[in-house]
């Protein structure tokens, strides 16, 4: 068959374009590396758990049309993602709010929190931060830094605050209220039922092969008037690449660098509340992972399809790591030097008007759900002006 286009990776990113391609009457056809769909929002059922393979997701948005757009493919429950962070055997509210402030300080007014902060904030003394630690302290002072801040910053980048830039924490939020909601965008939830049920629909009636290397399998061959993309004897006009932009190119100016991250999930049959919450932050920089996902009560702790209370739990440990080629890249690290790389390859993809580039590995941007979407429906948008 001719398609009009390959889309290379089954993501959100990806999974959208397709859908809304192939409702505007292009032909598609969906390849992916990994043996599954739905790239990191990818979620299994086990023991009547939904459980975030990938970490944990929790959508939330302030773009109304993005999740107008999503509830067309899924139920959402209503939670709310409160973390907490463990920082010894002390337990704290997050984000930063009177909760915190008063169990750290044994305080109860925002003017006492104000006070305290504010003194601290100028006992630093920091006027113009060079690093990290000093961007931090110079906003939020020794305690939040020592207890909330350094230990999982420096397990989550691998390196010494004192080592990372200070446009990392441009800003850091404080709550004066005891308000323990992590985001402050009014559309909030997970869900019914985990993520891969929502890429499900978005693919309905698309081909789509898990398993298949773009690298490896899919070459650009010359026809008359210009190039097309050849796999498994179909062609096609044109690409979407959502994997990652350097490697697209074949590293030619360079590897960029990616934050990465290991799993550790335990099945725990005998324990019906391991810790309380569904997120868990671990501070202290002694502790190898960032956090425990206890995956049950991102669906407050229910079976999606009976609405029956779950026995048992399953928990998953997140361990940062350098990532190196062979692992899968989550986070790209955009400091100034990566950057300067990046532009690199992002003239290059300018060249190649067969191809279009997407997504956080294809864009080397950070995306949340929300904007992935969004991303992904503008990218629609002017491929079909």
């Amino acid at each position: 068959m001719q398609f009009d286009y390959l889309i290379v990776g089954a993501g959100l990113y990806g999974a959208v374009f397709a859908h809304e391609m192939t409702k505007a009457g292009k032909t598609c056809c969906v390849i992916d590396r990994r043996d599954h769909i739905a790239g990191n929002i990818y979620t299994e059922k086990k023991n009547g758990i939904n459980v975030h393979k990938y970490g944990a997701h929790i959508f939330h948005t302030s773009d109304r049309e993005v999740w107008e757009y999503v509830q067309k493919f899924a139920q959402f429950n209503h939670y709310i993602n409160c973390p907490v962070a463990r920082y010894g055997s002390e337990l704290y509210n997050l984000p930063f709010n009177m909760n915190t402030f008063s169990k750290m300080w044994n305080i109860q007014t925002p003017a006492q929190a104000m006070e305290i902060i504010e003194r601290q904030r100028k006992e630093a003394a920091v006027e113009n931060p060079s690093n990290l630690e000093e961007q931090a302290l110079s906003l939020a002072g020794r305690d939040v830094y020592t207890k909330l801040i350094k230990g999982y910053t420096e397990k989550q980048w691998g390196r010494d605050c004192k080592e990372l830039p200070a446009f990392i924490i441009k800003r850091l939020p404080f709550r004066f209220t005891f308000d323990n909601n992590y985001f402050n965008d009014p559309y909030q939830g997970i869900p019914v039922g985990g993520y891969t049920g929502i890429v499900e629909k978005l693919l309905e009636g698309i081909p789509v092969y898990t398993g298949v290397d773009f690298k490896k399998a899919v070459r650009e061959v010359p026809v008359e008037d210009g190039n097309v993309f050849e796999w498994n004897g179909d062609t096609f006009a044109k690409v979407l690449y959502t994997g990652m932009i350097d490697e697209f190119f074949d590293d030619c100016y360079g590897p960029l660098e990616y934050r990465s991250l290991h799993f550790e999930s335990e099945e725990l049959p005998d324990v019906d509340n391991f810790q309380g919450n569904a997120v868990v932050n671990y501070t202290e920089r002694e502790v190898p992972f960032t956090r425990i996902i206890e995956h049950k009560f991102f669906e407050f702790g229910k079976d999606s399809e009976t609405g029956e209370p779950i026995k048992g739990t399953i928990i998953t440990r997140e361990y940062p790591a350098t990532w190196e080629k062979g692992m899968e890249p989550y986070y790209p690290v955009n400091n100034e030097k990566n950057d300067a790389v990046y532009e690199k390859y992002r003239a290059l993809a300018a060249e190649k008007k067969n191809v279009l580039f997407g997504g956080r590995l294809g864009l080397y941007k950070y995306f949340d759900m929300d904007k992935v979407i969004r991303a992904s429906l503008d990218a629609v948008r002017e491929e079909l002006a």
